[in-house]
């Protein structure tokens, strides 16, 4: 990796730990400087303005959550082990978030809901991704007869991201993975009896 792209790489990583923990808007250029130990001038080297760098960090953090759901699909066949996969790559956010500060969809999506439109519709496309992923594993399932056919993919993959959100959200909040560790229980629970097809 070359010198710029080490620097750009590594700016990438702190800026996406002070967005993920402060936010967008409470996150100066002042602060931006002081994790990077970077002059304006040297940030602005490797980015158009803090609104690129707020978009580009973002774009880091989800590569870094699609990289931990990769490894954790790696030899996964069935499609309800695959959706445990994933609920497990989400349940570790909650004690071991891949960057600082939580799940980044869900501070982003929440910051930027009205603030932040660019950042908005970033964060409903990494959104739809996940939607389209758990879709997809649903709709392989029941063509492969391992999921009942009535199950409706759409609506049980908005059930699995809300309730891992929500999860990761009062964790949080409480400081306590107690929460997570009852929606994990839950949704492995109702993988196992509502949409597995064990006829």
């Amino acid at each position: 990796m070359s010198k710029g792209k080490e620097t750009k790489s590594r700016i990438l990583q702190q800026a996406a730990e002070l967005f993920n923990q402060q936010g967008y808007a409470g996150s100066s250029m002042s602060d931006i400087m002081r994790v990077t130990g970077l002059q304006k001038g040297g940030i602005y080297n490797h980015f158009q303005s803090k609104d690129d760098l707020a978009l580009q960090a973002f774009e880091f953090a989800i590569a870094h959550i699609k990289q931990h759901t990769r490894s954790a699909l790696q030899n996964k066949r069935y499609a309800v082990e695959r959706l445990q996969a994933i609920i497990t790559v989400f349940s570790s956010f909650a004690e071991n978030p891949p960057i600082k500060g939580g799940c980044p969809l869900l501070n982003t999506a929440i910051e930027s809901d009205d603030t932040h439109p660019a950042l908005r519709d970033r964060a409903q496309q990494a959104m739809n991704s996940w939607l389209n992923l758990i879709h997809r594993i649903i709709q392989t399932g029941i063509e492969k007869g391992e999921i009942r056919s009535e199950v409706n993919a759409d609506e049980i993959a908005t059930i699995i991201i809300a309730t891992l959100e929500g999860a990761i959200m009062m964790s949080k909040l409480y400081g306590d993975s107690i929460h997570m560790h009852r929606v994990i229980n839950h949704l492995n629970q109702y993988l196992e009896t509502h949409l597995k097809n064990n006829s």
